[in-house]
């Protein structure tokens, strides 16, 4: 047991202080949100933070640290989805989703720490939290680098692929701690340091390739002349112009099975392209963009016939009756029944 021990006390301090570098480092990169740069200097600064006190409790028995040390991982999962929806969600909406996700985890660890017993349900409860950020992160990457509208477009293919890459870190995250706390359950914890060292190896190969990929992703293309960056501009403005009269001139919007691949097949130009171009012009998705156009005719309707909400709804695009009240409650802060009885 010694020599385990020998092992585990390096690599959780190891792991620590190179989580810690990264973290410092990801500050520096520029994918196109912010964001998205704090909430994943974040999750690396936590992560350092949970192998410091791994190595703390097991390496030098500080068992003081025990409580924060189980509950630390509550933040994992959050952190590292909102870091990738910051590409995808909407800034003004963002705010709102990074409240709820971290108020949450936050709630429960307060629940935990100042609870006078322990709570034994609080490994599943981290457990039910990863599965539910893989869900979740799943859903985003499977949209595709399209609905990527806050990552610039030379870097969108590589967030997607550094996305699936997150999901494999949480499922390997959720994997050991799972063993670790069925350990617990099982043997009282007397294989711990064992599996804490099994699991130390690859998470610090794992950091000590992604250092080396840094400094890559640090000096993506983002030094374009002004001219070029411009001609850019110019072209995604002229696009979304063109978008925006084929949608009006021929109601497009108001076809069911609408899709940003025909809708560029209509206009002669790739779908990204014809994303990018919504994206950077309008700051939403090609779904969003059309939506908006759904969202006038909608309330077009409201406003000057006497149809009943579910056929407005249908005459105007939409397939279902919650994504109709979702957008219109987006987009006119009001239900569609009471935005006809203001007009």
């Amino acid at each position: 047991m010694q020599d385990t021990a020998l092992l585990v006390l390096p690599l959780p301090i190891m792991t620590a202080l190179l989580g810690g570098a990264i973290a410092a480092l990801i500050l520096r990169l520029d994918l196109g949100s912010r964001s998205a740069t704090v909430l994943f200097a974040f999750l690396f600064a936590l992560l350092s933070f949970s192998s410091l006190l791994v190595g703390l409790r097991f390496g030098y028995g500080l068992e003081q640290v025990v409580l924060i040390q189980r509950t630390s991982p509550l933040l994992v999962g959050p952190l590292l989805y909102l870091g990738f929806a910051a590409f995808v969600i909407p800034k003004e909406r963002f705010s709102r989703a990074v409240l709820l996700h971290l108020s949450i985890a936050f709630i429960v660890i307060v629940i935990v720490l100042l609870s006078p017993r322990p709570i034994y349900a609080l490994d599943w409860v981290i457990t039910l939290s990863y599965l539910f950020y893989l869900v979740g992160l799943w859903r985003l990457w499977r949209r595709g680098p399209d609905y990527l509208i806050h990552a610039y477009f030379d870097v969108s293919q590589r967030v997607s692929n550094w996305m699936l890459r997150g999901m494999v870190l949480l499922s390997v995250i959720l994997l050991f701690d799972t063993v670790i706390a069925l350990d617990f359950m099982l043997n009282e914890g007397r294989n711990a340091k064992t599996l804490i060292s099994l699991a130390s190896i690859p998470f610090f190969i794992g950091l000590l390739a992604f250092i080396f990929v840094l400094p890559s992703m640090m000096s993506a293309p983002r030094a374009k002349s002004e001219a070029l960056l411009q001609g850019e501009r110019d072209n995604n403005v002229k696009l979304e112009h063109e978008a925006r009269e084929l949608l009006m001139s021929t109601q497009l919007y108001l076809e069911l099975d609408l899709s940003v691949q025909r809708l560029s097949r209509r206009l002669h130009v790739t779908a990204r392209a014809l994303s990018v171009a919504i994206n950077r012009t309008q700051d939403m998705n090609v779904s969003q963009y059309v939506n908006r156009f759904r969202m006038e005719h909608a309330a077009d309707l409201l406003r000057g016939t006497d149809e009943s909400v579910a056929k407005v709804m249908a005459q105007s695009g939409f397939l279902t009756r919650s994504n109709f009240y979702r957008e219109f409650q987006r987009v006119y802060g009001c239900s569609p029944a009471a935005y006809r009885k203001g007009k």
